[in-house]
């Protein structure tokens, strides 16, 4: 079983890859909702071993592009995000430590493998994978594009992909960079 969600959870992220103009220094932000993974509802069913693999699936996508997992906690920590110090590292951190049931599986994965991390109350990240409905738009920057991947579940949680971009501004004669989009 957790092969299997490790599986799908590479799939998502390389094609997350393929979609966006992510580059070195960029931030993922990850919601995960371990419960919903596994077949149970959001938040009652917290399971660190699912939480693991998903972890350590996406780190392997990510990490050799420098490209940084921020792990977004459940809403019993206000939604607060775990991630690298060195990606934001002027950032005013908050003073908690997730725990399964207390900011989630995925978080207290994410803080295990991480070298020196920090919660913050929020970031704008340049792209995000949603694993079972955790709301993640409030992480992303001010202008994302929903994705629709290929893999449409990992487990049994529903998967969303996010990309953002810059906004437009101008008017009718305004021309814009394809690049940027």
């Amino acid at each position: 079983m957790f092969e299997t969600i490790a599986q799908q959870t590479r799939q998502a992220a390389e094609e997350l890859l393929s979609l966006t103009n992510l580059k070195k220094g960029s931030i993922v932000i990850i919601g995960c909702s371990s419960s919903e993974v596994t077949g149970g509802r959001i938040g009652t069913a917290s399971n660190p071993e699912a939480a693991e693999a998903i972890f350590e699936a996406l780190d392997s996508v990510f990490s050799p592009k420098g490209i940084y997992i921020a792990a977004q906690c459940c809403e019993h920590l206000n939604r607060a995000v775990i991630i690298e110090r060195e990606a934001l590292p002027n950032a005013p951190i908050v003073n908690v430590l997730p725990q399964p049931k207390a900011g989630g599986s995925f978080a207290t994965a994410a803080y295990r493998h991480f070298k020196a991390p920090v919660a913050l109350e929020s970031i704008q990240a340049d792209a995000g994978l949603d694993i079972g409905g955790t709301l993640i738009g409030m992480h992303l920057k001010p202008v994302a594009v929903p994705l629709k991947l290929h893999v449409r579940k990992i487990g049994d949680a529903i998967l969303i992909g996010a990309r953002t971009r810059p906004k437009f501004v101008g008017g009718s004669r305004a021309v814009y960079d394809e690049a940027l989009l």
